[in-house]
């Protein structure tokens, strides 16, 4: 038999998105902007997809001055005809679509009893319908070319409940992601599509640093550090090689997987 090892790629060309085309929603802000900006500097191009389309054009500016090839679209992804025309948009451009990242999302905190259906339906409607939607949209063409990868945004709160705010919606969505990609990676891979999460910690973006500045952030962070074996809240750039290692071919035999990353936190 042939040595594998030995007449493989080099390990590092593996890791390369060179050719590949990738979407992110939310890529706008926080985490999303930074698996956008990580994909390409992979070698990927990049459409930057963001309810708020002037974020994503300042995403999309941000990679192509970085000579990324890179789109702007300002797509709702809860409504199923911008999600058509979202993986169209792509199509138009790039005429395929490899990497998928299903990362928009929101959270509240409320007490159990306190929920409104309206917040409920809310949370669910983005976090969880939108996630299927969209992967549902994107493994159809993906399928004709009998390859993809598709990488849905889970949290550590699919795995826990998270101390001490209440965020029952937040969770439920979660981690119904999780048991969603897993039966989709099940279900997809005959096809040739891959589906696998990303399950972020406490990580620092725009949105959370704005919290912890107020007094109630600034008790919450007292709590959570100390749960936290590493010591620190993750910085989006944490995040990204875990997505460029999904994304690429070194991972071509995984699916239905999760990676939690968050500092050991689920460890306690």
């Amino acid at each position: 038999m042939p040595d594998e090892v030995v007449q493989s790629r080099n390990i590092i060309a593996r890791f390369s998105l060179d050719g590949r085309v990738s979407l992110v929603t939310g890529g706008g802000q926080g985490i999303g902007r930074a698996f956008s900006h990580a994909l390409g500097e992979a070698g990927s191009a990049v459409a930057v997809v963001d309810l708020l389309g002037k974020m994503a054009e300042e995403v999309a500016h941000e990679l192509s001055n970085k000579g990324i090839d890179s789109i702007a679209i300002t797509a709702d992804v809860t409504d199923d005809r911008q999600i058509k025309k979202m993986i169209d948009t792509v199509y138009d451009h790039w005429g395929k679509l490899t990497i998928a990242v299903n990362n928009a999302g929101i959270s509240d905190w409320v007490d159990a009893e306190s929920q409104t259906r309206e917040s409920w339906d809310k949370i669910l409607k983005l976090n969880l319908d939108a996630v299927f939607f969209c992967a549902q949209a994107e493994a159809r063409r993906m399928m004709l070319a009998r390859y993809g990868k598709i990488i849905n945004t889970a949290s550590m709160s699919a795995h826990i409940v998270n101390s001490p705010q209440h965020q029952v919606a937040y969770n439920t969505s979660k981690a119904a992601v999780l048991h969603m990609s897993r039966s989709l990676a099940a279900e997809w891979a005959p096809h040739g599509v891959r589906v696998n999460s990303i399950s972020p910690g406490y990580t620092c973006t725009k949105l959370v640093e704005d919290l912890l500045a107020t007094p109630l952030g600034r008790s919450m962070k007292e709590k959570w550090l100390p749960m936290i074996p590493l010591g620190r809240i993750a910085e989006v750039t944490d995040l990204q090689g875990a997505i460029v290692y999904l994304a690429s071919e070194v991972s071509d035999y995984m699916t239905g997987a999760d990676l939690i990353i968050d500092g050991g936190y689920c460890t306690l």
